[in-house]
């Protein structure tokens, strides 16, 4: 009853089924690798931010280029005060509005921008406080260049002068006459009434939609493998009861052919009259 499986037919068929369901648990073990490993960096990330707070500021330049160990870590930087930019929507406590950014002036000609708070409403340059004059010493989170469009930072262009929509060099390199660092702090005390902004964790070690796309994938590539078993066990059910109806001498042709064509079928027995036709006649 089992022959049909050594037809060429099923021998694509279970090979299929022997590459497809391991293929699938690969897969989705990957993803729930990455989704762990995902939740396993926001882990440490949350440590590192609580531990950023106690530890003593270190110099700017020990901190950088920017990574996963040392965003969120205490800088602290001297300089000079220079042009400032608004940056606007952007959401603290709830609310809408805008941080002020001011690049610092440091020794060698860079500048390091630094948000030094945040007010409610929209971006007015009347609102924003003046910075400080003459030599300062700034001390805050040190901060990964924003990327335009991830985590909530505004893609749009035509901002009116003087604002800008990401803090990044790349973005503020048209916009200020000196080279700015590839990083950014945000003070521990906003200066002049305004609300300090709060660290965030660096890219890619957060429970942001990323994340829970891979622990979707898993699910999805665990469903497959199982469709693919549910598939395999309904086409061999269907092929043994076809099998079967063979071997009793029943068809699918047989078992749905009308009775009365059968009945027109048998062969007249030798003075047996046809019936009668039930067309008139002309």
């Amino acid at each position: 009853m089992y022959r049909f499986l050594l037809t060429p037919r099923w021998w694509g068929i279970n090979v299929f089924v022997l590459l497809a369901i391991p293929f699938c648990i690969f897969m989705g073990s990957w993803q729930l690798g990455r989704f762990e490993d995902r939740v396993q960096d926001h882990r440490a990330a949350d440590k590192q931010a609580a531990a950023a707070k106690t530890e003593a500021a270190r110099p700017l330049t020990e901190l950088l280029p920017v990574d996963t160990n040392t965003s969120g870590k205490q800088a602290t930087a001297t300089g000079r005060y220079g042009k400032q930019l608004l940056v606007p929507d952007r959401e603290l406590d709830g609310k809408r509005g805008f941080y002020v950014l001011t690049l610092l002036r440091v020794d060698g000609g860079q500048a390091l921008p630094v948000v030094r708070g945040w007010l409610p409403g929209d971006a007015d340059p009347a609102k924003a406080p003046a910075a400080p004059t003459g030599e300062v010493t700034v001390t805050g989170a040190l901060q990964a260049s924003e990327s335009p469009g991830a985590n909530g930072v505004s893609a749009a262009g035509g901002l009116p002068e003087g604002q800008t929509g990401a803090i990044s060099s790349a973005s503020l390199v048209n916009l200020v006459p000196y080279k700015p660092y590839d990083a950014w702090i945000t003070l521990e005390k906003a200066d002049s009434g305004m609300k300090a902004v709060p660290a965030t964790a660096a890219q890619n070690t957060g429970l942001d939609l990323k994340a829970f796309q891979n622990l979707g994938y898993t699910g999805e590539w665990f469903v497959f493998a199982g469709f693919v078993v549910f598939m395999w066990f309904r086409l061999l059910r269907r092929e043994v009861e076809f099998a079967r109806d063979a071997a009793l001498g029943l068809t699918p042709a047989e078992s749905e052919e009308p009775a009365d064509s059968k009945e027109r079928a048998k062969p007249r027995t030798e003075g047996e009259k046809a019936p009668a036709s039930s067309s008139p006649t002309t």
